[in-house]
């Protein structure tokens, strides 16, 4: 312990010797179909065990993107079929349920435009050919399972952001656009779970994911989601207690808003207190007192103060995600369930360079992760917030906006009393931390 500091930087050395490894493994071997594939285990299992409503509209989306990345004789029939994910769709792929006939606009998908003029697929096995033989390296085939059990199948665009993924499954399941909207991996192995945000790679985020793992997607509503910008009271004033808390205004919170991310910079929380650390190898959780800082997680060594000069880093977030756990009392023994832990995205099975930490309740893991996920990501998220509120239905807005100016009460109410939309999501399943 006296030597805590050389050996983290051992374990950052460790790390980027490891992902830069890994990325000369990737790079060396040649490429699988898998890797344009998440969500399956095995692609042409997959695209067999389809709906047939599934796999027209994947079809749709292929001859749409390819008649996009074409030049069409005509430009008009281009505006028609281009691929959108940042408005209501009039594409093909906006009507999965159809097989719509073939056009002169959408003919020449990928392939041989010949061929496919004098010939449409019309049996599942000629959409599976069609499928395999226009997946390229710029696209992915992604299945997310929904919140009900069922799932959707997405092709997706290396470039996009989670945002815009996001943007195409409101389009497909015309659901109500809330912010606490989410996409979120599960990994069975370590038992854990991470939303992804919304400015992140989608395709990046997914690059880390070997073959062997069962790895799934998850479109989910995580009310925790952007709880900090909702509540900033609970992390700006956490030391006051709780039923302090409760009663603020909402002119108090948007002073809290102004003041900690209204700037070019954002003011990290100064959480701190106890936590419970797994031992490396052990099934053994020992206290320690934490520090939150912009620059990463500090401890306090045993026998010093909480002065800066005295504090030890821990772990810095650059390099590192941050997931909760499930069920960890049983899995390693935790003293609660209420856990979370800190690894580089390319560690996907037991290392010793994973970091368990375990929280006392829910709130106090709720600080936590959320109160990292302002370190880590600084203003972005604020931005990422923001742009959610814009492109939630016009519904939610009026009643973000009301409940804001504290003038809201009747409208609330009227809204309340309304008759409930076509749409309404099952809850999340039962067992999940979702922070």
């Amino acid at each position: 312990m006296d030597d805590i500091d050389a050996m983290f930087s051992h374990l950052l050395g460790e790390m980027d010797h490891l992902s830069q490894s890994l990325t000369e493994t990737t790079a060396a071997k040649p490429p699988l179909r898998r890797q344009n594939t998440f969500g399956f285990t095995d692609i042409n299992e997959s695209l067999n065990e389809l709906e047939d409503q599934d796999l027209d509209a994947l079809v749709a989306d292929l001859r749409a993107d390819s008649t996009t990345s074409g030049v069409p004789a005509d430009p008009q029939s281009c505006t028609q079929t281009s691929i959108k994910t940042d408005g209501p769709s009039t594409t093909q792929e906006s009507e999965p349920a159809a097989a719509p006939p073939p056009s002169s606009s959408s003919s020449n998908a990928a392939g041989s435009p010949a061929e496919l003029q004098t010939h449409e697929p019309q049996t599942k096995a000629d959409k599976i050919k069609l499928a395999l033989e226009n997946l390229t390296e710029a696209k992915l085939i992604v299945k997310v399972l929904m919140t009900d059990g069922s799932y959707k199948v997405l092709m997706v665009d290396k470039k996009q952001t989670v945002r815009e993924v996001l943007d195409m499954l409101f389009e497909k399941t015309y659901c109500d656009c809330s912010v606490d909207w989410s996409l979120c991996e599960t990994g069975p192995e370590l038992q854990i779970e991470r939303g992804f945000e919304d400015h992140e790679c989608f395709a990046d985020s997914l690059s880390t994911w070997t073959s062997e793992n069962q790895n799934k997607i998850h479109f989910l509503s995580r009310p925790q989601k952007y709880v900090m910008f909702k509540d900033p009271q609970l992390f700006y004033m956490w030391k006051k207690k709780a039923a302090s808390l409760t009663g603020i205004n909402e002119q108090a919170k948007q002073l809290l808003l102004k003041e900690n991310f209204g700037g070019c910079t954002m003011i990290v929380p100064d959480l701190e207190g106890t936590l419970l650390l797994k031992e490396d190898g052990k099934k053994v959780w020992k206290p320690r007192y934490f520090v939150l800082r912009a620059s990463g997680l500090y401890y306090v060594p045993k026998g010093k103060t909480k002065s800066s000069s005295d504090l030890v880093c821990f772990v810095h977030f650059e390099k590192v995600d941050i997931y909760t756990c499930i069920d960890y009392k049983q899995m390693y023994r935790a003293p609660t369930n209420f856990c979370f832990m800190l690894k580089h995205p390319c560690i996907q099975k037991e290392s010793d360079y994973i970091k368990f930490l375990c929280c006392e309740d829910e709130h106090t893991l709720l600080l936590w992760v959320n109160s990292i996920r302002i370190a880590k990501y600084g203003t972005v998220l604020y931005e990422n917030y923001q742009i959610a509120l814009k492109k939630a239905s016009p519904t939610l807005q009026t009643l973000h906006s009301a409940a804001h100016t504290g003038k809201s009460n009747s409208h609330v109410e009227n809204y309340m009393h309304e008759s409930p939309p076509d749409f309404m999501p099952p809850p999340p399943p039962a067992g999940n931390n979702h922070v």
